[in-house]
């Protein structure tokens, strides 16, 4: 899995200079560059020659880097290979991906590449088949990763997710289950009210609390409140140390468990308290090196 933290994926339009270039100084954990959605068909093919250069020269620091093509049962999907891949793009997501096989042709096309010999694929989790097939396309090779895409579900679906999204559950739970079954990143859908704060941080708690790594984006606005509800707390970090020191000094004295605030600490807590611990110095060394 992917030690980097992904608390806030920004969604970028490929076609777009500007934001491009704004995207180099935000401090979102991971970028999405986007040929699909955010860009209109008669822009397909400027966005996908602007992105490939951009991608060429400039520096986006240590950040996940995905590059959202179109489906390749498009009219696009294989040009937006053919010119994304001399950028040696880190990673490729595919949208609408209904079952490994989907992931196992764009991987023969990575393989037949020099350039993307080491390009990763993460998959866009947005129609049922896909959730059906979660497991499946979590074990697919080059997988490294799930984005819900929670918009195209419920239409799929036809349901009203609603506040606490009580619609998506199934789906939201079956694709985390499957994600973290094969060991790969987990991402939660859009919030699509960007000026909702509150909305926001209800949503990205809810994320959070299921156990998703972080939440994808679709304004820059939003990346402070996800990055601080997917980070650690200082009470946490500080707790996790304690468990740790505590189990350390039980076993050292022959004992099995410690206690900690009155709860008993086991060796599967010290294991989510290294966890925590190892989250918070990776937000700390990205926050550095962008």
């Amino acid at each position: 899995m992917d030690e980097r933290p992904f608390r806030s994926v920004l969604y970028i339009p490929g076609s777009k200079e500007r934001a491009l270039e704004k995207a180099r100084g935000l401090a979102a954990d991971a970028i999405i560059f986007d040929l699909e959605d955010a860009v209109a068909p008669d822009e397909k093919a400027n966005a996908r020659d602007l992105l490939a250069r951009t991608l060429a020269e400039a520096d986006y620091g240590r950040r996940a880097k995905l590059v959202r093509i179109n489906a390749l049962s498009t009219d696009w999907g294989t040009d937006d290979l053919d010119v994304i891949a001399a950028a040696r793009p880190e990673a490729i997501l595919l949208p609408k991906v209904d079952g490994p096989a989907d992931i196992e042709a764009l991987a023969r096309r990575l393989d037949a590449r020099t350039e993307t010999a080491e390009t990763r694929i993460w998959a866009m989790m947005e129609t049922p088949k896909g959730v059906l097939n979660a497991a499946a396309i979590a074990a697919a090779p080059r997988l490294a990763g799930f984005v819900l895409g929670t918009n195209d579900l419920a239409k799929d679906l036809g349901c009203r997710p609603g506040p606490g999204r009580a619609a998506l559950q199934m789906a939201l739970q079956t694709c985390l289950m499957a994600a973290r079954a094969e060991g790969i990143v987990a991402v939660d859908g859009v919030y699509n009210a960007f000026k909702d704060d509150a909305g926001l941080r209800a949503e990205c708690e809810q994320g959070r609390d299921l156990g998703f790594d972080g939440k994808t984006l679709i304004h820059p606005a939003q990346i402070d409140i996800a990055n601080a509800v997917f980070a650690p707390e200082a009470e946490e970090i500080a707790l996790a140390r304690r468990q740790i020191a505590a189990y350390r000094e039980a076993t050292a004295q022959g004992q099995g468990v410690a206690v900690v605030d009155g709860r008993i600490v086991e060796n599967l807590h010290v294991a989510t308290a290294e966890r925590l611990l190892a989250r918070a110095a990776a937000i700390e060394t990205l926050g550095e090196g962008n």
